[in-house]
């Protein structure tokens, strides 16, 4: 598959990684799809974790001061934890190598637009995560929109709702502080796919609540103990577009059950539902104001890629001297968005976004 479309062969980009935790797991038969993603070696401070994925992926476990070191390593794909993600980033920078980074971007806007703002000086690129704005799924609905086939898009909802990752994560205790919470965590999914399909974002109001409980793991060694929750686990939020749409995300830890669809977009002319935005795969279905019953949409392409596919399109923009998809500012406008409805659900107020961004381009099937 050439991501980008490009006929030429693309060469490969030797890509360490950094941060060898649970998400390695998706990423490694993830990268593998692409040939123009080469996994040369991985690093982390534990160096028994970096070992165990070594012998996994078949590449070298270094430490992180080598693997930054390397000059062999073009790429740097930060898989730390959120609160490491700007300090590792900005390493890699100044080292001289292109950063793919998992999401968010940062935790803080202004570490953000350091890492932007020293890429370019470097002339270097900036990639972040989510990328299943890719798959076949959010693709084949964003070309129904670029159609026109609902008309004028004119609103969305969109809603995560379960209970927390206490319940299967040994370590659940990150995804309740600072930069996690179901915002930070799987907000980045949505309101990615929200300015993939209808475009920037300029005004949030949001409203919160569950910052200063406790919770209980209930799997692996820890089982049975408590920890602090200091990010809200449950969010309402109400955005503007640029466009002129109007939109809501419910993103919740507080849920039993749940059988609201995950993503819809409405028009002047019909509206569609989409499956959830942390999948690359469908489904999606319409239904047009003159028509009486849901119809399937078929996916422009299959959704089996997965994790990698951003990183796989900037490798091919680099090659190419094209924009890359999932980019430094596309994911420099996505944090802003989730940092600015913590802030409108903490302070009450309508905040409005700075930041802009291109919708990504269309991915070529």
């Amino acid at each position: 598959m050439t991501v980008g479309g490009d006929v030429a062969p693309t060469r490969p980009a030797r890509v360490g990684i950094v941060g060898c935790g649970d998400v390695t797991g998706l990423y490694l038969p993830g990268c593998a799809r692409f040939p123009v993603i080469e996994l040369a070696a991985c690093a982390d401070l534990d160096m028994e974790r970096a070992a165990a994925l070594s012998a996994k992926g078949g590449f070298p476990a270094l430490t992180v001061d080598a693997l930054l070191a390397d000059p062999s390593i073009e790429i740097l794909l930060n898989l730390t934890p959120p609160t490491a993600h700007a300090a590792i980033s900005r390493a890699a920078i100044a080292a001289g190598k292109h950063v793919y980074s998992e999401k968010p971007l940062s935790i803080a806007l202004d570490d953000a637009r350091t890492i932007l703002a020293e890429a370019t000086t470097a002339g270097l690129r900036v990639g972040g995560a989510p990328d299943t704005f890719l798959g076949g799924g959010l693709q084949t609905a964003r070309a129904v929109l670029d159609a026109g086939e609902i008309g004028e898009p004119t609103g969305a909802n969109a809603a995560v709702l379960h209970l927390g990752p206490e319940r299967w994560h040994p370590n659940p205790g990150i995804f309740y502080g600072r930069g996690g919470g179901p915002l930070l965590d799987v907000g980045p999914y949505f309101v990615s796919a929200l300015v993939v399909l209808l475009g920037p974002i300029t005004d949030v109001v949001a409203v919160a609540r569950g910052a200063g409980g406790e919770r209980t793991i209930a799997t692996g060694p820890r089982a049975g103990q408590t920890f602090p929750v200091t990010a809200p686990t449950s969010v309402i939020a109400a955005y503007v577009f640029a466009s002129g749409a109007i939109g809501g995300l419910m993103a919740s830890f507080d849920v039993a059950a749940s059988t609201s669809p995950h993503l819809e977009i409405h028009g002047t002319a019909g509206s569609l539902e989409l499956g959830d935005p942390n999948r690359f795969d469908g489904p999606v279905r319409r239904h047009r104001v003159d028509g009486s019953a849901w119809e399937d949409v078929p996916l422009r392409f299959d959704g089996t890629v997965g994790r990698g596919i951003g990183l796989a399109d900037m490798i091919e923009g680099i090659r190419h001297d094209r924009p890359h998809r999932a980019s430094g500012a596309f994911a420099l406008h996505v944090l802003e968005i989730l940092l600015a409805t913590e802030t409108a659900a903490a302070t009450g107020r309508t905040v409005r976004i700075q930041s802009t961004c291109e919708r990504p381009a269309p991915l070529d099937a």
